[in-house]
């Protein structure tokens, strides 16, 4: 009986490990800007996790393991000195190994820009956007960086507001930069904005 919870619970780890320790690792990355630090952040997660019940967390897996990372970071960022390194964060992209090379050139260039902006924002700016692009509901970004709901959803708003009015970002979308007319689709006819 004891042997088949023992099984069970190390089953239930290494589903949750396969699912979220690409995700987690990513996220550590972006706050501590270095990769081998980030995996010794997620091991420590999953570690933590071992000693959790699996109906404890139930459908709050995902929350808790994104909280205790982060905290881990945090602890990791102070531990080094550099609370503020959170605003120097080394973007990367991997390079698929079945696509084409030039493809994976450009979604990498792609990548490392959309990054570079993302890492302009402020702070706590960029965490909400990083937690909602890893497909966070706003409630649960709250309950991961400690901040209400309404708070999260104003953060997410400014950061995307920002990039949107990024000229770099406008340009990799194909949008002209604010204040330049956009061409209209038909031939010898202009748009006029407001």
């Amino acid at each position: 009986m004891m042997q088949a919870k023992l099984d069970d619970r190390r089953g239930w780890v290494l589903a949750v490990l396969d699912e979220y320790e690409v995700r987690l690792t990513r996220f550590a990355a972006r706050l501590l800007g270095d990769e081998d630090a980030a995996r010794d952040v997620v091991q420590h997660t999953f570690l933590r996790l071992c000693d959790q019940s699996p109906g404890e967390l139930r459908d709050r897996v995902a929350p808790w393991l994104f909280t205790v990372c982060r905290n881990r970071a945090v602890d990791v960022l102070r531990t080094r000195g550099r609370a503020t390194s959170l605003d120097h964060v080394d973007a990367r992209a991997t390079l698929a190994t079945d696509e084409d090379p030039a493809v994976a050139v450009e979604r990498q260039e792609l990548a490392r820009r959309l990054s570079a902006l993302v890492a302009g924002l402020p702070t706590n700016q960029r965490e909400a956007v990083d937690l909602w692009a890893e497909g966070f509901t706003y409630r649960q970004i709250g309950e991961i960086t400690g901040h209400s709901e309404g708070n999260v959803r104003v953060l997410v708003h400014r950061a995307l507001k920002r990039l949107r009015r990024s000229p770099v970002a406008r340009r990799l979308v194909g949008e002209p930069a604010e204040g330049v007319e956009k061409p209209s689709d038909q031939p010898g006819t202009s748009r006029v904005r407001p």
